[in-house]
């Protein structure tokens, strides 16, 4: 039975992937606190092979440095949950491909590991368009693990939806 947040990752992914099809785009996914969610809800949908190209789990910094190319200064720099981590791994993940839509997510999912300048709940995102923009957001999501991931989730597509919609 479909919890009544997944009807709404449903229907956020229907609107994606419209949107991505119209575009003649692909998306791919470099994620992290989400651990893979994003991809699974889209590779729920039928005929997904059409506008989802690949999704990446990221979530240990070694990861995020060989398969995402995220520099090692940048993770000692800023951290792992930084706007700078999430347009490294959004900027790996779209590797010059100019038909290809990346999105990455990092962030602390909880119940531990937050503290106050970085609390349980804060996820970064970033979107890199195929004409090479990257535009980052964050925010901060109340809840359990399962809740903060699912929004996450949400906010990610929403993202695909919201941004660029001029390109």
């Amino acid at each position: 039975m479909a919890i009544a947040g997944d009807d709404r990752l449903e229907v956020l992914v229907g609107q994606v992937a419209s949107r991505l099809t119209e575009a003649g785009w692909r998306l791919t996914t470099a994620e992290s606190c989400t651990g893979g969610w994003i991809a699974k809800v889209c590779t729920d949908q039928a005929g997904s092979s059409r506008w989802f190209e690949d999704g990446l789990v990221t979530y240990s910094n070694a990861a995020k440095q060989s398969r995402l190319g995220v520099p090692a200064s940048t993770l000692e720099g800023f951290g792992a949950v930084s706007a700078e981590t999430a347009t490294a791994m959004a900027a790996g993940a779209r590797a010059e491909d100019h038909q290809r839509v990346a999105l990455a997510t990092t962030g602390i999912a909880g119940p531990g590991g937050g503290s106050e300048r970085k609390p349980v709940g804060l996820v970064w995102f970033a979107w890199a368009w195929p004409d090479g923009h990257i535009i980052t957001d964050s925010a901060v999501f109340a809840g359990d693990r399962d809740s903060i991931r699912r929004e996450s989730v949400a906010h990610a597509l929403r993202g695909v939806l919201a941004e660029r919609s001029d390109a």
